[in-house]
This record gives C-alpha cells, sequence and structure tokens, in this order.
C-alpha cells in the first residue's frame, strides 16, 4: 500500500485556519465580516440566453462557485483513476461494497434529517424535509487528517476512509444540483461541458498510436488544450444550474493519464509526468490557498446561533450516517457476500463511520443553497462546527479498540 502525500494534510490545515479566523472574525465583528465576504468586486450584465439575471461577483461568489472547483476536480481525478485505472480501489467488482456504504450513508443521514426535522421545530419558515441536502456530504480533508492519526499513514483503513469521503462529497454535490427545483431546460447547457471533453479527448487525450510522430506526442503531453476545455466545462454546468463547483469534473476522463493506479493521493504519483498527473501537481499549493480561503468566506460559526436545526443536523451526522453505514455494511453481507477490503477490519469500518460525521466543505455549501437564509443557516453551521468533534471522539474509540 503507497503512502498518501503530506500535502493533504497540508490542505485540512489550511481549512481550519480559514474556518477559525472566520469565525473569531464573526463574532468579534459580524458587520465588517459580512460586509467583506458579500462585497460586489463587479457586476456582468449576460444575454438572457446565457444565464438569467445580472451577474455578481462577490468574494463568496467567487470562492465558492469558481475557485472550489479546483479542488473537486484534485479530489475528482482520484476517484476516476480509483475508478478505471488497473489496480485501481474501485476497479472491476472492488467497487460494489464502497459504493454501498456511500449510498446507505447517505440514505441514514437524509432519513435523520427528516424524521428529526419534523420532530422539531427548526424554524417558522421551513418546510417539511426543508434543508435535507444538507448533512448528504462529509469533508475530504479533514477526513484524512482524523484518518491518518486514527490508522497512521499508508493503513487500508485509511485509504478506504477517503474513498469513501471523496464519493460521499461529489455524490452530495451532484444530488444538490439535481434537487433545485429552477432547472428545466438549464440542463441543456451540460451540452457543453460533453462537447468540449470529447474534442479534447479526440484531439488530444487519446494515446498516439505507433509509429505517430514526434510532435504527435508532445502535443498529447500539452496542458492547454485541457485548461481551455476546462474553462468551457465550468461555464457549461454553471450555466445548467447545477452546483458550478463540479464544472471541471466531466473533462477528468478526457485528459491523457497513466496506465496504474499507486492508490488515492500516493506520494509516488509526484514521479508521473502524465498531464493528469502533472495537472494535479500544479493544483497543490493554489488548492491549499483555496481551501483556507473557503474556510474564510464559509466557516465563520457565531457562536450565538444554537438553535434546534444545530441539533438535526449534528444527529444527522453523527447518528444518521454511522447507522446507516453499519446498516448496510450488513445488508452488502449478507445478501451479496460482500467484505470489506483486505486489512480492513470492522473495529476500523466503526471508527470510519465516527470519522465521516465530520462535516464541512460539501455541507457548509449545502447550507446556502437549500436553507432559508438567517438564523436557520447559522445554527446549521453550528452543527457542522461541533461535528467535527468526531475526529477526536474517533480517536478515541480507535484507541480503545486497539486496548
Amino acid at each position: 500500500m503507497y503512502r498518501i502525500s503530506p500535502f493533504v494534510r497540508h490542505f485540512a490545515f489550511a481549512l481550519l485556519c480559514g474556518a477559525g479566523l472566520a469565525t473569531l472574525w464573526v463574532n468579534l465583528s459580524p458587520e465588517t465580516y459580512y460586509d467583506f465576504i458579500e462585497s460586489h468586486l463587479v457586476e456582468i450584465d449576460l444575454p438572457a440566453w446565457m444565464w438569467p439575471g445580472t451577474v455578481t461577483l462577490t468574494p463568496f461568489l467567487v470562492v465558492t462557485d469558481i475557485l472550489m472547483a479546483l479542488f473537486f476536480f484534485f479530489i475528482g481525478k482520484e476517484l476516476w483513476e480509483a475508478l478505471i485505472l488497473e489496480r485501481g480501489a474501485l476497479s472491476q467488482d472492488r467497487a460494489l461494497m464502497p459504493m454501498g456504504l456511500v449510498g446507505a450513508g447517505m440514505a441514514g443521514a437524509l432519513i435523520a434529517w427528516v424524521v428529526l426535522a419534523a420532530l422539531i421545530e427548526t424554524a417558522e419558515e421551513a418546510g417539511f424535509a426543508t434543508g435535507w441536502q444538507v448533512p448528504l456530504g462529509t469533508d475530504v480533508v479533514l477526513a484524512y487528517l482524523f484518518g491518518r492519526l486514527a490508522f497512521g499513514a499508508g493503513h487500508p483503513a485509511l485509504h478506504l476512509l477517503l474513498l469513501l469521503a471523496i464519493a460521499t462529497d461529489i455524490l452530495a454535490l451532484l444530488i444538490l444540483g439535481l434537487s433545485n427545483p429552477n432547472l428545466s431546460l438549464r440542463l441543456m447547457w451540460l451540452a457543453l461541458p460533453a462537447v468540449a471533453s470529447v474534442g479534447v479527448w479526440a484531439l488530444y487525450g487519446r494515446r498516439p498510436p505507433p509509429g505517430a510522430s514526434e510532435r504527435r506526442r508532445r502535443a498529447g503531453l500539452a496542458l492547454w488544450p485541457y485548461t481551455l476545455a476546462g474553462a468551457l466545462s465550468w461555464f457549461g454546468v454553471a450555466a445548467s444550474g447545477l452546483p458550478a463547483t463540479l464544472g471541471l469534473l466531466p473533462v477528468i476522463p478526457a485528459i491523457a493519464h497513466a496506465d496504474r493506479s499507486f492508490g488515492l493521493f500516493a506520494e509516488a504519483e509526484t514521479f508521473l509526468h502524465d498531464p493528469l498527473n502533472r495537472l494535479a501537481h500544479l493544483l497543490v499549493r493554489p488548492v491549499a490557498v483555496v481551501l483556507f480561503l473557503f474556510g474564510l468566506v464559509r466557516g465563520g460559526v457565531d457562536l450565538l446561533a444554537f438553535s434546534p436545526t444545530t441539533l438535526v443536523t449534528l444527529a444527522s451526522l453523527w447518528i444518521g450516517r454511522p447507522l446507516g453505514m453499519v446498516a448496510g455494511a450488513l445488508a452488502l453481507a449478507l445478501a451479496f457476500g460482500l467484505r470489506l477490503p483486505p486489512g480492513v477490519r470492522l473495529a476500523d469500518l466503526a471508527v470510519i463511520t465516527v470519522i465521516l460525521g465530520c462535516g464541512f466543505t460539501v455541507p457548509a455549501i449545502a447550507i446556502d443553497a437549500s436553507l432559508p437564509g438567517g438564523l436557520m443557516q447559522e445554527a446549521a453551521r453550528m452543527g457542522l462546527a461541533f461535528s467535527l468533534l468526531a475526529g477526536p471522539l474517533a480517536l478515541v474509540l480507535s484507541r480503545s479498540l486497539r486496548a
């Protein structure tokens, strides 16, 4: 099992530093904090057929919808390699148990939210199941941070944890976008990322045929065609009404890549020079800055915002998701005879389910898209902050299970 590169840990620290600074700022001077994240940088008038209304760029929007697309490209690349490369963690039938756990965990979180929100009045403006998309996601970089402390570097359970976190976050964002009631004909814009991806694959992404010229081989190593295709893909996804943070994912399969997988975020990939890995290497430092900025604009927690929504958010992540994953694992084992990956014990799965009770990046995005503004959003954000205590709880559980 290849070691995971240390830059993932740096991502987690950058995210927590941004969120810590934001929390301090919003509690000391809430007016200046909200003025900062909502300040109008520029207003762009686009044709109605291209975009409904005027686009107002704010620090909040720039970070969430534009810059965070780089982070999801980064983790989407790892999921794609796990699916299609030789020795990938999800290649062939190895995907069945992890994907079953992902679906079961999300279903458990959703059911817990709906049931608890119906039993507890969360806000006057909330209808039935309002905000059910919030607890579906988790947090990849914080999962790695706590998982590495619990399992150590290179442990198979750490790789399974990362795999589940990546798949959960991407699927949660997709569900968030598809649950938008205002999609309608805007989904036709998805033809743009499809055309951009197929075009760049046909011209540059395919493996050069035997006997190809040196010029043809060099053209296949260029990065600018993929950058242009990525920009077109991002615009198409954003215009379609789906979360713009997913905008770069359609182009990933079109990028020339290595033949085999070394594991999620493997340190060995630093020695690979195919276009997909080169793009990932170039993004390491920018993504760390992006995560700090995301923590700054999305991670501010108002310490006076506690309400029933806080409890619903926390219970969905801490109770609903773990129970769903445990039930899913048992059902898959009994019905289909599926087993956990080699080297992963049931005790390790228990620790994994607790760590995945942390919610930050994707749930924070879902809060603003699915909950009424004001106190209910701030209360849910406080629930996400409390959910990070699942990390230390997982460490305690891990040590007690080893004893």
